[in-house]
């Protein structure tokens, strides 16, 4: 089985958005329509956002000339204390400053092919095992192919055009709906000089009389300016047309490639500033260098280098499973719960390993790389309460921890604004973030004095984004990153944790003020947000400060630090089960306002974190199943993927599979099939597979991948647990090359629901280290060697010695 060898197909060219393919290399992404005759590719830069360097800093400034800051944090405790919810809320949402920038649209490029109109069209696919797009069509007498991929080799967008038994005619337009200042056209290209806004306003606020705010020059010395490049190179004929265009004659091969260079890359990446010229001249000499490679080395390099970031990594779901599937027939049709889940953990697969590559730009946002609105929903933006977290919550297992790494950078970012933000707003050490950020680092909470304490003032954002830091160790054990990637953030976000906490006079620690994103409680018959303690609160505090303690120890450190973290653990508050057998939502046994509330907050506890291991904790495993009883079926895109993992996690298959065939359906537009949840419309699958909240939000794809690849695998506790939450309809399957905590891979096969064998190999870490694992009642613990592996029978018993791998 390789990593893929599934083709997704559809019948005609994509009439919308949600029907395109997408492509992408980390950096640019693109959406493919297809078409005979006149054919879009919409663009997007993971650079392109509104906004500048100083955004955040000149925020926060306004923020504290208005008032905001430790004193008056004090203010609030103090109203809280005495009961006054509303003085709390009001204070409070003072320090609410503006919302984070939008990712924006880049380009279009049009393809029209003359006389495409009465072509006869064969259908679009997406490969992916290669990440190519493809269509094709005949024209009196012409065979036409049309191949796009986003190419990471160079850095740039390539479409080829190929015609068997005659020439084409074609013409090519390269457009942007941002503000154009320049455009240069010739014979082999065409060359864009692009404006990018300085700020944008968010689509849920739209009393905002100007969404996109441009600049007349450079921002205190920053200039948000942008240069595509497209380079043609064809055996036919090129002319400029009259429309800033190019005319191609007589062609039976055609290239295009196309490049990007952005103030805004240069500054992510920490390079010196360019003027205009030089952006122009990059972007037209990476392009050039591409081109004259040629279509074939291109396409063989692309492939070569797609296939070496998927790796061997593979599962699969019922019978075998290769060749090409129609979407609407034998996905979005319902007829084989077993590829379409086989389909979905390689899509997502796809969709990380194009959105988020290291070295190129910014992380997956809430649309991944693909974002063809100029007021996008939530701004295209990286929320940081649930969805990017789940962005990356399956990388490391599905063999992608190398797409890890621009979440990281990203963090690097927002701990330095957020060192800021803690100082001056909340007198504490370290850094902190809070429920929405962009690639300028924001830290700040965002809501501008309305936003409603609920999901605007929650102070967590860094505590569960520092997680993946040691996620990305346990899974890889690289101590050279702990010491010099994750120790740095981590120490920093326990400061400020530390900081955070208030003595409640009993002996135990509180935070106030404190919410449960984005659910609220009943207090007086009133809906209320603010309290103190809420269970997500306390559970990421315990989990970072056990990991913050546990890294000093791997790096050999005993500072002042760790003493802190020691004192303060016993004194946090554990878990608690409510009156109603339910993991308790606040520190307080509150009845939630909407008890079907599509957040999860509080069980965060049991998933991502693993502070409740239904084996050795089965009364508050129980306590959160009541509590996802509670919540109830059905929801959206992102929340459907949660429920599916915590009710893996909680070894719930039946469970998990009935949330998972929901989640799978197409989308319910009008919902006639499914009432609306929270009052929010129910999600589903888009025509090309994106899931949908709706609106189209990626996380649900990604968690969807980590959902299917935690049903079969688990390695929270510290053992490689095969099939622990398996469905009975899943009774053969196979996976390979998923990774493990502890530096480990493993192989695996199911029939009829039962282990038939497994083979573990310890890619990197101790080989000291114990290396359990479970199936059912059967387990097993060995040592095994860094570079070997062994092979396990049916009951994980060893087949032989371990061997090199």
């Amino acid at each position: 089985m390789h990593s893929s060898d599934l083709v997704l197909s559809w019948p005609a060219p994509a009439a919308d958005w949600t029907e395109a393919a997408p492509v992408g290399n980390g950096r640019i992404g693109a959406m493919v329509f297809g078409g005979a005759a006149r054919s879009r590719i919409q663009i997007n830069d993971s650079t392109v956002w509104s906004g500048t360097p100083g955004g955040p800093a000149a925020a926060l400034a306004v923020l504290r000339a208005q008032g905001a800051g430790p004193q008056r944090l004090e203010e609030v405790r103090a109203a809280l204390r005495a009961g006054d919810q509303d003085t709390a809320e009001s204070l409070l949402m003072t320090f609410e400053g503006p919302y984070t920038q939008e990712y924006l649209p880049y380009a279009d490029l049009y393809l029209t092919v003359a006389g495409g109109e009465r072509a006869a069209y064969h259908g679009r696919t997406l490969d992916l095992d290669t990440a190519v797009a493809e269509d094709g069509f005949g024209l009196d007498g012409t065979a036409v192919r049309r191949r796009v991929w986003a190419d990471a080799v160079t850095g740039t967008l390539c479409t080829t055009l190929d015609a068997a038994g005659g020439t084409v005619d074609l013409s090519v337009e390269l457009s942007t709906p941002l503000r154009e200042v320049r455009r240069t056209v010739a014979a082999d290209g065409i060359t864009l000089g692009i404006e990018i806004p300085v700020d944008g306003a968010p689509a849920h606020e739209p009393e905002v009389v100007e969404p996109l705010s441009y600049a007349d020059g450079p921002v205190d010395g920053y200039d948000p300016f942008g240069a595509l490049a497209l380079t043609l190179h064809t055996d036919g004929t090129t002319t400029p047309d009259d429309a800033g265009g190019l005319f191609v004659t007589g062609a039976t091969h055609v290239l295009l490639t196309l490049a990007s260079s952005t103030a805004a890359e240069r500054h992510w990446h920490g390079t010196p500033a360019a003027d205009r010229a030089a952006h122009l001249a990059t972007a037209g000499a990476v392009a050039a260098r591409a081109a004259a490679q040629g279509a074939d080395q291109l396409l063989k390099d692309h492939e070569a280098d797609v296939r070496a970031l998927l790796g061997a990594t593979g599962l699969r779901i019922g019978p075998r499973r290769s060749g090409t599937y129609d979407v609407a027939r034998d996905i979005l049709g319902g007829g084989d719960e077993l590829l379409t889940a086989t389909v979905l953990f390689q899509l997502g697969r796809h969709l990380l390993a194009t959105a988020s590559r290291p070295h190129t730009g910014p992380p997956a946002n809430l649309q991944g790389i693909w974002n063809a609105d100029l007021r996008p929903a939530w701004s295209s933006n990286y929320t940081i309460n649930i969805n990017t977290q789940m962005n990356y919550w399956g990388a490391e297992t599905v063999g992608l921890s190398s797409c890890h790494e621009p979440l990281f950078d990203l963090l690097d970012r927002m701990a330095a604004q957020g060192a800021q933000v803690a100082r001056q707003l909340y007198g504490a050490r370290g850094w902190v973030a809070h429920h929405n950020t962009d690639p300028w680092g924001w830290a700040l909470p965002v809501g501008m004095g309305h936003g409603n304490p609920s999901w605007a003032l929650w102070m967590m954002g860094g505590a569960w984004l520092s997680q993946h830091l040691w996620d990305h160790y346990d899974f890889t054990r690289d101590l050279g990153f702990l010491r010099e990637r994750a120790w740095p953030l981590l120490s920093g976000c326990a400061e400020f944790l530390l900081d955070w906490l208030v003595d409640d006079g009993t002996g135990h620690l509180d935070t106030l003020p404190s919410t449960s994103p984005e659910n609220l409680f009943l207090a007086d018959g009133a809906p209320r947000s603010l309290t103190r303690s809420a269970t997500m609160d306390l559970a990421l505090i315990r989990a970072t400060l056990e990991r913050t303690l546990e890294a000093a120890g791997l790096l050999g450190l005993d500072t002042p630090l760790t003493s802190e973290i020691r004192a303060a653990l016993p004194r946090l508050r554990p878990l608690q089960v409510s009156a109603g057998g339910r993991l308790q939502e606040w520190a307080e046994d509150h009845t939630e306002a909407d008890p079907h509330h599509r957040h999860l907050s509080h069980l965060i506890a049991v998933h991502p974190l693993g502070l409740v291991d239904p084996d050795t904790a089965p009364e508050l495993a129980a306590a959160a199943r009541a509590s996802m009883d509670r919540r109830g079926p059905g929801a959206m895109g992102w929340s459907w993927s949660w429920k599916i993992v915590l009710r893996a996690w909680l070894r719930d298959a039946a469970t998990a599979r009935s949330l998972f065939l929901e989640a799978a359906r197409p989308l319910d537009g009008d919902c006639a099939v499914d009432a609306p949840v929270d009052g929010s419309r129910w999600g589903g699958l888009l025509p090309n597979l994106f899931s949908t909240h709706p609106p189209f939000q990626i996380d649900g794809n990604y968690g969807l991948m980590a959902a299917i690849a935690e049903m079969v695998l688990q390695s929270h506790t510290g053992t490689l647990h095969l099939l622990p939450a398996l469905p009975a309809q899943w009774a053969d399957g196979e996976a390979r090359d998923l990774r493990c905590r502890g530096g480990l891979a493993v192989d695996f096969a199911w029939t009829d629901g039962a282990l038939t064998g497994a083979t573990v190999r310890r890619v990197t870490g101790d080989a000291a280290e114990i290396v359990r694992i479970r199936h059912r009642d059967d387990e097993t613990a060995l040592r095994l060697p860094t570079g070997h592996q062994i092979e396990l029978d049916a009951t994980l018993r060893p087949r032989g010695e371990p061997v090199p791998c």
